[in-house]
């Protein structure tokens, strides 16, 4: 048997690989990880950490604005944007330094720079050359710039936690996580944002009372949304931009934030050239224990394009560690995954959504109520909170739980922990509710709508 340099080798130090890693090398594996940015991948540099640190920041105008129902006198608050990067670049910078000492307590030895793969176990970094048993691929994702005229002007994600300044006026172009969350948060730091959708209505795949009733609330605070709306070019405008619709109309702004989605960053590996199969969109085509199509190359994370979240690409390492390294063969399950957008307000999301569960051939009942939060009756902001139950009519299961509203993200993870468990509706009822709390609206719903 060929003695390699390592028994696993990781490109990638993102959730997915940073975890495989980890995990492999405490089961005894010589593991080493390649990463040719920041420790910790998109989610600790350029996504999920920094954007929720600005969700908060801007959270605090619409605080400060309620306080007057409450007896508050509070002065006109003033935003500094340096300040927020600042602090967020230092929080991002102390994550990353733990990524490191995570790795390298664990025996995993980190390489530094761009791998490429010139054989099923060979990879090279800068002139260097490593071999490896096995090999993860764990590159993750990356913004896609759309093919429109002038697109390039623009910034996307990777770019946006970073500006100078913050926009008095920006055009969010997209409809997914991304444009929803940053439409919030720059409206809440005190921006003019328009967002400009191409389909009737964002969130597409959320249940669709989710969509509806966010896009509700989101105008209440300001946001103009434009839906059905195509975006024919981008132009210089003086020191900012001009925006033409299909429609025909000018939109100028000082921004331009292109969230259309992503795309698997898998280009430039040299994957195709060792034989490993690639779907249309460029993602790593994997069988159920994540191999790929050339043996002992597997893969994890969004670059296999399956669902693009960070706790999915940990249970996706540790299925790998399992499975090669503990003689544990491990298979994950991606059924009734919840997920959160941290929009403003907030949405939680588990399960099967109306139309998916129709579609499946459900027999439903469907269980639905809005309502003022109890904060608001004081506040005087006129927001209402979403919370919708499917059930099937047959066994009683509770196939999708759906919430617009404070801490939706917050609440909906105890109701995933209740769908993996095989709740009933009937479970739902039986459980005494926190009052006063939002979430016991979940237990208290007893009305099916349409009845």
């Amino acid at each position: 048997m060929t003695q390699h340099d390592f028994d696993l080798f990781v490109i990638g130090a993102g959730s997915g690989g940073v975890r495989a890693s980890r995990m492999s090398a405490r089961y005894g594996a010589r593991v080493a990880v390649a990463e040719a940015s920041h420790l910790g991948g998109t989610c600790v540099n350029l996504g999920c950490v920094p954007k929720k640190l600005m969700v908060y920041a801007s959270s605090f105008s619409a605080a400060a604005a309620d306080a007057a129902g409450f007896g508050w006198t509070v002065p006109t608050p003033l935003f500094d944007w340096a300040t927020l990067i600042a602090n967020k670049d230092r929080e991002i910078e102390r994550l990353n330094g733990i990524y490191r000492g995570l790795l390298e307590g664990s025996g995993v030895r980190i390489i530094e720079g761009r791998a490429r793969l010139l054989d099923r176990h060979t990879v090279e970094i800068g002139g260097d050359t490593f071999t490896a048993e096995r090999i993860l691929i764990a590159t993750g994702s990356r913004p896609f710039i759309p093919p429109i005229p002038g697109a390039e002007l623009g910034i996307t994600s990777d770019q946006v936690f970073h500006l100078e300044s913050r926009p008095e006026k920006i055009i969010i172009m997209g409809g997914g996580y991304i444009a929803v969350e940053f439409a919030g948060i720059f409206n809440g730091l005190g921006s003019e944002v328009t967002l400009n959708y191409r389909g009737p209505l964002f969130l597409r795949g959320f249940d669709d009372d989710i969509r509806i009733t966010l896009a509700e609330e989101m105008r209440k605070r300001g946001i103009d949304l434009r839906f059905d709306s195509l975006v024919d070019r981008i132009e210089c405008a003086g020191s900012g931009y001009a925006v033409t619709l299909s429609s025909g109309e000018k939109v100028e702004s000082d921004q331009l934030l292109c969230a259309i989605g992503r795309v698997p960053n898998t280009a430039g590996l040299g994957l195709e050239e060792v034989g490993v199969e690639l779907t249309d969109r460029g993602a790593v085509a994997v069988d159920e224990h994540l191999e790929s199509s050339v043996s002992g190359m597997y893969a994890v994370g969004d670059c296999i394009d399956r669902i693009a979240l960070t706790p999915v690409a940990l249970a996706e390492g540790t299925a790998i560690a399992e499975t090669l390294f503990n003689d544990n063969p491990t298979v994950v399950d991606y059924t009734n995954i919840p997920s959160a957008v941290f929009s403003q307000p907030a949405v939680g999301t588990v399960g099967l959504t109306e139309a998916e569960a129709r579609d499946a051939g459900f027999d439903l009942k469907i269980f639905r109520t809005t309502f003022r939060p109890m904060v608001h009756t004081l506040s005087g902001r006129d927001e209402r909170t979403m919370m919708k139950l499917v059930v099937d009519r047959k066994t009683d299961r509770v196939l999708g739980v759906h919430m617009v509203g404070h801490d939706a993200g917050e609440i909906i993870q105890g109701m995933a922990v209740a769908l993996k468990a095989g709740a009933t509706k009937a479970t739902f009822d039986s459980t005494v509710g926190i009052h006063p709390t939002a979430a016991e609206e979940f237990v208290t719903m007893r009305t099916p709508i349409g009845l």
